[in-house]
Order: structure tokens, then C-alpha cells, then sequence
């Protein structure tokens, strides 16, 4: 086992103490509404190696559009069947999946319609801060005009939030830390 440095803020019991225990990989239960998905992919660091000690947290609209929170005040329905929050820590070769539901469009600032998307952070030794990004999914037609992604003016970035459809309702979504290709994240 190697010694932990300062920049190890969270410590050699990251993975046992958060992700052993609270890990939730399946937002749908057998009564949530809306088309099933799964979204699956690998954390890789700045060198193109996996990333074996990470925790994925999402958070996502339901089918309907609408977030399972008190702020969330527009007039559609909740799902009590579905569970918008999920938690996962990748495996020794830096995988890691989710059981969901395609999410809903939902409004942003100005009542924008955004596409619909999952809501990212990423928590990994030495790192000081979670990294936050979205997963947005590859054929979605408002993807075209949804205002955060086209916010973005480098195309290669852009292109780093848009998972791939690998058909029969499966994505592919690569988180990569650093350096050529790197995901697109959000100050927090």
C-alpha cells in the first residue's frame, strides 16, 4: 500500500468508506416511467490510463422533465418510482455504469429549453474539488439548441459531453481527467 500524500484529500478509505456502502447503480425501479438506459463507460487519467478509485455522482430530471427536488417548481409530474441521484465508484480497470431513464427536457435561465442531459461530478484522490460536467446523448434532437452545449465553442469539447449510442438503449461515455481529449467541465 503507498503512503498518502497532501494531495490525496480523501485518503486511502475513499473507496470502502463512500462507494462500498452508498452505492446506487439503478435510478429506475420497476415503476418509473420512461425508456430505459444505460449509460457505461471508463474514467481515464491525462496518460490514457483507467482510473481505478473514483466515484461517479449523477443526478438527472426524470422522463417527464422534472427534478425530485423542492425547487423544482415547473408543473409536470414526479415519479415516485424513480430515483434521480446515483452513485458509483469504478472498478480496477476505471469502468463504471448506470441503470436510468432517458431524461426529460427541462427549462434553464430565460426558460431555455435545455436537452435533455445527466448532471456530472467526479470525486477521485487529489483532486480538491469534485469535477462537475453533463452527459448529453448522441441523436438528440435538441441537442442542436440546447444553451450550455452550444455555449461551447470548441468543437472537440463540445463533443466530449455527447455520449455514444451503442444501440438497445446503451451509451458509451468516457470521462478523460486531462490533457488531449479532455472531458469538459463546469467550474462548480
Amino acid at each position: 500500500m503507498s503512503k498518502t500524500t497532501p494531495s490525496q484529500t480523501v485518503g486511502p478509505f475513499f473507496h470502502f468508506g463512500l462507494t462500498d456502502t452508498y452505492e446506487i447503480d439503478d435510478l429506475a425501479g420497476t415503476e418509473s416511467e420512461g425508456e430505459r438506459i444505460v449509460i457505461e463507460g471508463h474514467v481515464l487519467d491525462g496518460d490514457g490510463q483507467p482510473v481505478p478509485d473514483c466515484m461517479i455522482e449523477i443526478w438527472q430530471a426524470n422522463a417527464a422533465g422534472k427534478y425530485d427536488h423542492p425547487e423544482d417548481d415547473q408543473d409536470k409530474p414526479i415519479d415516485p418510482g424513480f430515483q434521480g441521484f446515483g452513485r458509483v465508484a469504478t472498478d480496477p480497470e476505471g469502468r463504471f455504469h448506470f441503470r436510468t431513464v432517458r431524461p426529460g427536457p427541462v427549462s434553464g435561465l430565460g426558460n431555455a429549453l435545455q436537452a435533455p442531459h445527466i448532471l456530472v461530478q467526479v470525486y477521485a484522490r487529489g483532486l480538491l474539488k469534485q469535477l462537475v460536467t453533463r452527459i448529453y446523448l448522441e441523436g438528440e434532437p435538441l441537442n442542436d439548441t440546447d444553451p450550455l452545449l452550444n455555449a461551447i465553442e470548441d468543437a472537440a469539447a463540445r463533443h466530449s459531453l455527447i455520449a455514444k449510442n451503442k444501440g438497445d438503449g446503451h451509451y458509451h461515455w468516457d470521462i478523460i481527467l486531462q490533457g488531449e481529449n479532455e472531458t469538459q467541465f463546469f467550474e462548480a
